[in-house]
């Protein structure tokens, strides 16, 4: 693979997926650590991704207040958002992740909505206070600089008191065999807790992470109550996650 399109690889994946492993890299692109990391300075030289310690970020991963200018395929991300919001009634307690999904959910939300919000993404949190009728709760108190997302034990502590009626999940992948996998540990540990603590799971990921896997696994696919794409419900994409079980929307 020449250096132009490696490097073309590398930042469709961080903008996929918001923050990649220089490791998961060597591995998918059959290169030495010494190269991934001079692609990942070139590029953050050039101001197209966050270079961090064994990674890099999106720019609309690691900022708290941003524009949907430079959020990777918004208006799939907005048809999710309008889907998951007809699962919301006045009165529902709402937990939510992170992730650039999820701020498309916040942002979408009607005004005459009144419901509660439970949530540790700081840029969620934001777009909630902004509502008229909405009461936020806030997760936890150690901050995830990366992720922008609160985590620890406090975090996992104050989730596990709750019993939210819908969890809002980002995803970063999934797949029939594997479930859900991500590739932030602290931020697995405080989903698999919103998982366990809620009466519904549902899932929001645009269709192109369908099918793909990331290191660390989440939760088995019996553990989904729904899938949100932007995809048609009748997608022949989704079908096998039908037939294990998953309603789609």
């Amino acid at each position: 693979m020449l250096k132009k399109e490696r490097q073309a690889f590398i930042l469709h994946q961080v903008n996929l997926h918001n923050k990649v492993l220089s490791s998961s890299l060597c591995t998918e692109i059959s290169v030495s650590e010494d190269t991934i990391r001079r692609d990942l300075q070139e590029l953050s030289e050039e101001g197209k991704i966050i270079k961090v310690h064994g990674g890099a970020l999106s720019h609309s991963f690691n900022e708290v207040n941003f524009s949907t200018n430079g959020v990777y395929s918004q208006p799939e991300k907005l048809k999710i958002a309008q889907k998951a919001i007809a699962l919301i009634s006045n009165g529902m307690f709402i937990l939510t992740s992170g992730g650039t999904t999820i701020l498309e959910l916040a942002r979408s939300l009607p005004p005459q909505l009144k419901a509660t919000f439970m949530s540790g993404s700081i840029p969620a949190i934001l777009e909630y206070m902004h509502h008229p009728n909405i009461e936020v709760i806030v997760i936890g108190d150690k901050i995830s600089k990366n992720s922008k997302i609160t985590v620890g034990s406090e975090a996992i502590a104050k989730i596990k008191q709750m019993k939210p009626d819908i969890c809002f999940l980002g995803t970063n992948a999934i797949d029939v065999e594997h479930g859900v996998t991500d590739n932030d540990w602290e931020v697995v540990q405080l989903k698999k807790a919103m998982i366990e603590s809620s009466k519904m799971v549902v899932c929001l990921t645009i269709a192109e992470k369908i099918n793909s896997t990331q290191p660390i696994h989440v939760c088995d696919l019996s553990q989904i109550d729904m899938l949100i794409t932007e995809l048609d419900a009748t997608n022949s994409l989704l079908k096998p996650y039908i037939n294990a079980g998953v309603k789609v929307a």
